[in-house]
């Protein structure tokens, strides 16, 4: 499936200590990149991007745009199939709770993903190595550089290696506080429809910024919230929509 990527680097501007470390990550983790730039490039956050003018708009904002998606798919093909006898809201529920960025950012850390990211100089005093939301951002961006890469069938492999552990303590121990999950039955239940998010406005430096959003549950809007990513602005913003629909 190896598709052009615009923002990528070809691999022969990679150092050799780098191109080294990249192989290191992978390989305990069973990942064979024929293209080692886009796992590079799956490393490079907005704010080194921001600083360099070499790099400038290299970043892997479009790579976790599009993992995103593949994890996604893949997490919610696995709980169809694991999951036969439960409703929807059951597998909604679970879904948000493996994919979410309290769960990836965990698994990032495991994998080594903080001593890989490549941040701007601002980021990096702001502890951004150990910031959920970069983490967790990293995390789908491999997905993306590994399915453009190698295909869905490798992505879908790499992704089930933390998504099944994960379903299976979600089954144990339940999903716990997940606003955006439980906002999407109650929607669904009262409305016939899911609950919209609107990314209002952005705040602050690319190291310290926040992100103010309000959802749409029914007729009414809710919020709007603030957090340090958009996804912990949205959870905000679920969990005010829910105590005013009394769930």
């Amino acid at each position: 499936m190896r598709r052009f990527d615009k923002n990528s680097q070809k691999e022969n501007s990679i150092s050799a200590g780098r191109k080294k470390a990249l192989l290191d990550f992978c390989k305990p983790l069973g990942l064979k990149f024929r293209d080692l730039a886009l796992l590079d490039l799956a490393f490079h956050h907005r704010s080194f991007s921001n600083e360099s003018r070499a790099f400038k708009g290299l970043n892997n904002e479009r790579l976790e745009f599009l993992g995103d998606s593949v994890l996604g798919l893949a997490a919610a093909a696995f709980l169809y199939e694991d999951m036969a006898q439960n409703q929807e809201g059951d597998l909604a529920m679970t879904k948000a709770a493996v994919v979410s960025e309290k769960a990836l950012a965990p698994v990032a850390l495991e994998y080594g993903v903080d001593k890989m990211l490549v941040l701007g100089k601002g980021e990096e005093l702001d502890g951004g190595r150990t910031k959920a939301a970069i983490l967790a951002d990293c995390m789908e961006a491999i997905i993306g550089a590994y399915y453009l890469d190698s295909g869905y069938e490798a992505a879908e492999k790499y992704i089930l290696r933390f998504i099944v552990p994960a379903v299976r303590s979600v089954q144990e121990h339940g999903a716990g506080s997940d606003y955006k999950s439980l906002l999407q039955v109650a929607c669904q239940k009262k409305f016939k429809e899911i609950p919209v998010y609107e990314l209002l406005k952005t705040e602050g430096p690319d190291h310290d910024r926040r992100f103010c959003v309000a959802v749409r549950a029914g007729q009414k809007v809710y919020g709007p919230c603030k957090g340090k990513s958009k996804k912990e602005a949205e959870s905000a913003a679920a969990k005010i929509a829910l105590e005013a629909l009394g769930e």
